[in-house]
């Protein structure tokens, strides 16, 4: 199964373990001026929600069915579209802006930024944005280390730091850090874990070692205990 489609099966659990994204963050990016905002490879709707509680319009567009299902039932009133970041399913110069969550090291880069382009209007911007655990914190360290081979084995564009331009339609890349965290027990630690694509696609002995370890961890944390983020997002402009 590839990485980049593999969450479907745990759709219901993405939505409901995964962390939101820090509304500053939006803002940033987005500025505060209702906008039509595409949200490409839109999940189950997390940043979706966001991005429409700031008052914009937002057109989550989504490869995966059983994500986009997920996305319906918990977003009242929006309805993902079905495409992908190389093949938009919006008309040219439609949206103010794109933003994608999570979701741009699955992209096919140099197709994904022409399409970007093609459907942003001039001055438009896209963001994509990463909710980072906090790896100064030295519990937050371990725990990377445990999903250490399995989680940066794909390669790339991973876990948020770009160092590259979005191409020549795009003007310089600027980048912006945001705090954020989300309050955890041992069970829902386990739980995100398991909701990440390198557990997804694991077989089941490794799954199981992955998930001991991390209840072992947890063992020496209180019973309810903060995972710190690092929320980093970047913008650059259509020219």
């Amino acid at each position: 199964m590839s990485q980049g489609l593999s969450f479907g099966p745990a759709a219901e659990l993405y939505d409901r373990i995964r962390p939101t994204y820090p509304p500053a963050a939006l803002e940033w990016a987005l500025g505060t001026a209702p906008s039509r905002v595409l949200d490409l490879g839109a999940g189950t709707g997390i940043l979706t929600r966001v991005v429409r509680r700031l008052g914009h319009d937002v057109v989550p567009v989504e490869p995966d069915a059983a994500m986009r299902d997920r996305l319906a039932r918990a977003t009242a009133g929006i309805t993902a579209l079905a495409g992908r970041a190389e093949e938009i399913p919006v008309p040219d110069g439609s949206v103010d802006a794109v933003v994608a969550g999570q979701a741009y090291h699955w992209f096919d880069q140099e197709s994904a930024h022409r399409e970007i382009a093609r459907v942003l209007k001039r001055g438009g911007v896209f963001a994509p944005i990463w909710n980072i655990r906090d790896e100064t914190v030295p519990w937050i360290a371990e725990l990377s280390r445990i999903a250490d081979g399995a989680e940066r084995a794909g390669g790339g564009v991973h876990e948020g730091w770009i160092e590259d331009e979005f191409g020549p339609e795009f003007g310089p890349v600027e980048r912006a850090l945001f705090a954020h965290e989300v309050l955890l027990n041992a069970d829902l630690l386990v739980q995100l874990i398991a909701s990440r694509s390198y557990y997804i696609t694991a077989p089941p002995e490794r799954q199981a070692k992955i998930e001991s370890e991390v209840r072992q961890l947890a063992a020496g944390l209180p019973e309810t205990f903060p995972l710190p983020y690092v929320t980093v997002t970047y913008r650059s402009r259509r020219v």
